[in-house]
C-alpha cells in the first residue's frame, strides 16, 4: 500500500503539470484510469540483481550465528522496527479501510433502493423528489427530478445520457473501491476529483456538440447547481466544486493531438520510482545464508612514461597525456583517513577464522530477547586502527535493542589485530563489517 501510494503520487504530479489544463478528454481519462490501476500493480514487479550490491564500505567478514533454546512463537525482525507501533498502524489502517468500504455499500444501497422504488419499466430514466439536485446518472439510469420544467429537463437528459453513454459510472465504482484501499493517500481523493472533473467536460463538449448554444448552457448549469446536493457515487449534473472549471473549459481553444507526447513523461516517472524500490537477490546456500567479500577491482596499470610529453598549466591537453588519477580508497572525516582498500589488509592473530570464532564464543544471547522471541540479523561495523586496536564501533544495521546492545559489547571485546592495515608501507585504518545472527532454536 505504501509503494502504490508513492506511485499514485508521481502519477498525479504528471497528471496536474502536464496533462490536466489540456481539452483531449478521452486521454485525461484513459490516463487517470491507467494510473489507479497501475499503482497497485506496479509495486508486485520489482528489479533484481544476481549479484548482491555491497551497501557497506570496507571489508564485510562472513556471518556469525548465534543460536539460542526458545519454547514458544519466535518473531524474526529486520530493520529497527518497532512491533507496537506497526501493529497500531495497522489497526488504524483497517478501520480506516471498514470506513470507507462501509461507506461506498451504503452509497449503492440507497441507490439501488431508489431505482426499485421509483423504476420506470419504459425507459431507464427514474423520476424523484426532493434530494436536493437537478438529476444525475448511475446503474445505467438517468435520474430527473420531477420538479424541473421540460426545458430544463431536455437539457440536463442530454448531459447525463452521455455520462451513460460514456460508461462513467464503472470508473467511479473502480475509483471508490480503490479508495477505500489508498484512504489515507490524499493522491487517491485528487484523482477521484479530476476523474470527475474530466467525466463533466465529456459531457458538456457531447452536449455543445449537439448545437446547444455556450451561453443558454452555461446559465443553464448556473440555475440549477447551486441547489446541488449531489450522490458521492454518481455523476451529477450540478456540481458546484467543477462550476468555473466547466465554465472555462467549455470556451478554451481545442488542445492539438501534439498534445498527447507529454504521455511519454510517464515512463521515467514509472522507472524512477520502480528502480527506488528495487531489490538485490542474494545467493543462499541451505537454510543460511552468508555475505561474501567483494574483492575490488585491481588498479589500472600505470601509464607508460612518456617524457616527451608534458601538461603545463594553461595548455592544451596532448591526446596521449596520462589519464587523471583515480578517486582515492579511502574517506576522511574529522580529519581522520580510514581506507576502504589498501595493499595489506589487518591481520588477527589467528586469521578471519579466529576472529569469528572469538565473537561466536563470546557472544550470549540476551535474555530479554529470548523470553520475547526476538531473532534477527545485526551488522557491526568497526574500524582497525593504525595500531591495530579495534575503535569506533557502531550498529550498521539493527534488529532489536538488546540484541544490538550484545553485538556491539563482543565486538568492543576483540583484542587488538597481530598486525594493522598497511598501504605503501604505512599502517591505516580499514573499516571492517561483521553480521552477527541471532536464531532461536
Amino acid at each position: 500500500m505504501i509503494k502504490a501510494a508513492f506511485y499514485l503520487a508521481a502519477f498525479y504530479l504528471v497528471y496536474t503539470l502536464l496533462l490536466s489544463r489540456d481539452t483531449l478528454y478521452r486521454r485525461n481519462r484513459a490516463y487517470i484510469l491507467f494510473s489507479v490501476i497501475a499503482a497497485f500493480i506496479l509495486p508486485f514487479i520489482t528489479i533484481r540483481t544476481n549479484t548482491p550490491v555491497n551497501l557497506f564500505s570496507g571489508k564485510t567478514l562472513n556471518e556469525v550465528l548465534i543460536t539460542g533454546a526458545y519454547n514458544g512463537p519466535v518473531r524474526t525482525i529486520s530493520g529497527n522496527e518497532r512491533p507496537a507501533l506497526q501493529e497500531l498502524l495497522l489497526i488504524i489502517y483497517l478501520s480506516g479501510l471498514i470506513l470507507f468500504a462501509g461507506k461506498l455499500i451504503l452509497d449503492m444501497m440507497e441507490l439501488v433502493i431508489l431505482v426499485i422504488r421509483n423504476r420506470n419499466r419504459e425507459n431507464h430514466i427514474i423520476r424523484f423528489s426532493g434530494l436536493g439536485t437537478s438529476g444525475f446518472s448511475a446503474l445505467g439510469f438517468v435520474f430527473i427530478n420531477s420538479s424541473l420544467s421540460e426545458k430544463d429537463e431536455l437539457e440536463i437528459l442530454k448531459h447525463e445520457q452521455n455520462h451513460l453513454d460514456h460508461l462513467h459510472f464503472i470508473d467511479i465504482i473502480l475509483i471508490e473501491v480503490l479508495k477505500a484501499f489508498q484512504w489515507f493517500n490524499p493522491f487517491i481523493h485528487l484523482f477521484d476529483r479530476s476523474l470527475r472533473a474530466v467525466h463533466e467536460f465529456q459531457a458538456d463538449e457531447g452536449c455543445l456538440r449537439t448545437g446547444i448554444p455556450v451561453i443558454s448552457y452555461q446559465m443553464l448549469i448556473m440555475n440549477q447547481v447551486f441547489r446541488s446536493r449531489t450522490f458521492t457515487m454518481t455523476n451529477s449534473f450540478s456540481n458546484p466544486t467543477l462550476l468555473k472549471k466547466r465554465m472555462i473549459m467549455m470556451t478554451k481553444e481545442r488542445s492539438r493531438m501534439l498534445a498527447n507526447l507529454k504521455l511519454l513523461m510517464v515512463l521515467p516517472v514509472i522507472a524512477v520510482v520502480m528502480i527506488a524500490f528495487s531489490s538485490c537477490k542474494g545467493k543462499t546456500t541451505g537454510s543460511e545464508s552468508t555475505t561474501e567479500e567483494i574483492a575490488p577491482p585491481p588498479p589500472p596499470p600505470p601509464p607508460p612514461a612518456n617524457t616527451d610529453k608534458k601538461v603545463v598549466a594553461g595548455e592544451a591537453i596532448p591526446a596521449d597525456a596520462p589519464p587523471p588519477p583515480p578517486p582515492p580508497p579511502f574517506t576522511i572525516k574529522d580529519g581522520d583517513t580510514t581506507w576502504i582498500q589498501v595493499d595489506q589488509m589487518p591481520v588477527f592473530n589467528g586469521g578471519d577464522a579466529a576472529l569469528l570464532k572469538f565473537i561466536a564464543e563470546n557472544t550470549t544471547y540476551p535474555a530479554s530477547a529470548k523470553e520475547a522471541g526476538i531473532q534477527g540479523r545485526v551488522i557491526v561495523g568497526f574500524v582497525v586502527g593504525e595500531d591495530g586496536t579495534v575503535n569506533n564501533v557502531k550498529v550498521a544495521k539493527g534488529v532489536d535493542p538488546a540484541l544490538d546492545a550484545e553485538a556491539v559489547r563482543v565486538v568492543k571485546l576483540l583484542p587488538t589485530f597481530e598486525k594493522p592495515g598497511m598501504n605503501k608501507g604505512k599502517s591505516v585504518q580499514v573499516f571492517y563489517h561483521v553480521p552477527i545472527t541471532f536464531r532461536l532454536n
